[in-house]
């Protein structure tokens, strides 16, 4: 069998460990008091990283990485280094990845999301009477109630326009946002059978959630279109903007998305406290109200609230008939990519303890 063997000055009591330096997973590890250390690797061929250290002192240690290849064994020389340093170059390693990897995921799993998306839809209708027609009753029924209840009971008005149109341009960002969020701390425990019994790209099913939910807002933009064209007889120049408000919309929503789908294992009650939540982000964004009407620290809270710049934009592009808020936009899009990240890697830390709490 191939052996690693380290010496030193003293007769130290010291600790080492075998590790897999690809996946950092402890092979093996045991106790030396000889000042030449000798650690036995596991049988195979492979890369292995023999870490020794005091026992009383384990932030600093001297490391050899080893290649085992047809039985022969290559070893590199022994490094000095600490536990921090370590940690510093595996952040750095881990910046790349950190972009790549889920774009990666979602490049090859494309055709499995998009076969799960379509059942998802199609699931929540069978046997239903309208089937997939409430694909499209549900938005319109949606918009058509809040329509009536705050243009019409409350009598709600906007400034310079219809109270219909701009209701409707701020509510079509919420819908894909609301949607995709409320079913996202659960939908680990929906797919239960996955998580335990086959080898599946879990971090797709909270973005399938987020395609669901575009699917539902492009059909109220549909709705939406159809009126400004009856409105107005016209779309803006200005909807050519309209990407650059949906990407980081889409890239906010699935890093909350895989936020809560990885707490929502834990943390049972999370769907009732999201959903109260939810009903406080609705109405306390301007939606179905006059932006005018905030004032003072609640006007300048708004400037943090993504779902604002969202709706804000959107009314922007559709009914201002202007690109929207430069520094804004900014802002949303750096914020969204830095969750979209941090949220794939929160999910992808924790999903290999998803089976054992399941």
């Amino acid at each position: 069998m191939n052996s690693v063997e380290l010496h030193f000055d003293d007769r130290a009591v010291r600790v080492w460990q075998v590790i897999d330096p690809s996946t950092e997973m402890l092979l093996d590890e045991g106790e030396s008091s000889d000042s030449d250390v000798r650690v036995t690797l596991p049988e195979g061929d492979g890369a292995y990283r023999v870490q020794v250290a005091p026992r009383n002192d384990r932030a600093r240690f001297t490391f050899v990485d080893a290649q085992v290849t047809d039985g022969r064994l290559l070893t590199q020389a022994p490094r000095r280094t600490s536990a921090v340093a370590m940690s510093r170059q595996r952040f750095f390693r881990a910046v790349p990845k950190a972009f790549v990897y889920p774009a990666r995921s979602l490049t090859r799993n494309h055709k499995l999301m998009t076969s799960m998306v379509r059942r998802d839809i199609l699931a929540r209708y069978r046997s239903s009477f309208g089937g997939t027609l409430w694909t499209i009753l549900n938005p319109l029924l949606l918009m058509t109630t809040y329509y009536f209840v705050f243009g019409r009971v409350l009598k709600t008005k906007f400034e310079g326009g219809s109270y219909v149109l701009y209701f409707l341009a701020g509510i079509l960002p919420w819908l894909a946002f609301s949607e995709a969020v409320g079913r996202a701390p659960s939908i680990m425990l929906e797919y239960r059978s996955f998580v335990k019994k086959l080898v599946f790209p879990l971090e797709t099913l909270p973005v399938n959630l987020v395609i669901s939910g575009a699917v539902t807002e492009s059909i109220g933009l549909a709705i939406f279109t159809l009126g400004l064209l009856y409105a107005r007889h016209a779309l803006p120049w200005s909807v050519v903007w309209l990407p650059a408000l949906i990407v980081p919309q889409l890239l906010f929503t699935v890093g909350l998305c895989w936020f809560l789908a990885a707490l929502g294992v834990f943390l049972r009650d999370l769907g009732q406290i999201l959903g109260f939540v939810l009903t406080a982000w609705f109405f306390l964004t301007p939606i179905c109200y006059p932006e005018s009407q905030l004032q003072g620290n609640m006007r300048t809270l708004q400037s943090f609230n993504p779902i604002f710049i969202l709706v804000h934009g959107y009314r922007t592009v559709f009914l201002d008939r202007r690109a929207p808020d430069l520094v804004p936009l900014l802002g949303l899009w750096i914020g969204a990519l830095a969750l979209a990240i941090l949220g794939h890697a929160f999910f992808h830390k924790l999903r290999r303890s998803f089976a054992d709490v399941i």
